[in-house]
């Protein structure tokens, strides 16, 4: 059977912290599914196209990686892909706190799915999309923190 896992998050936009978790995720699995979930409640700051657009162009070298996007419960999606796991990043306890809690959850919902936790490299571990946005709101430069290969979109 193919071990396939499921990278979920909204991605706005993708950091460099999410590229290092997918990329370090590859070989503990035959695929990787980069899931960017969309929320009918949530304002997202770039659109479902460009944030998928850019995901596919910093995969693009990657076969092991697809990226797709859903709606509704993770667990669902993770079943419709015959995914058996999730990755989450964690940079804090307190990330590993609230990602331990709807781990579990999931695991109810889903018996045979397991959630995948992997550190964020310490370079990393204080980065996330809304520092990210908030730099880009106020026209700063967001390179430093987002994948090489879509700062093109930022020049």
């Amino acid at each position: 059977m193919k071990k396939i896992a499921v990278f979920p998050g909204s991605f706005d936009p993708i950091t460099r912290g999410h590229e290092s978790i997918v990329i370090r995720a590859l070989p503990l699995f035959d695929e990787v599914i980069v899931a960017v979930g969309q929320n009918a409640e949530k304002n997202y700051y770039f659109t479902l196209e460009k944030r998928m657009a850019w995901i596919s162009e910093v995969f693009r070298g990657f076969p092991a990686i697809r990226v797709e996007s859903y709606q509704g419960l993770t667990v669902d999606f993770c079943r419709q892909r015959e995914a058996q796991y999730i990755v989450r990043g964690l940079r804090t306890s307190a990330d590993f706190e609230f990602e331990r809690s709807i781990g579990q959850i999931n695991r109810k919902i889903h018996p045979g799915l397991e959630t995948i936790f992997l550190l964020a490299t310490p370079e990393l571990s204080a980065l996330n999309s809304s520092i990210v946005r908030d730099i880009i709101r106020n026209n700063g430069d967001p390179k430093p923190f987002i994948p090489e290969t879509i700062h093109k979109d930022f020049m």
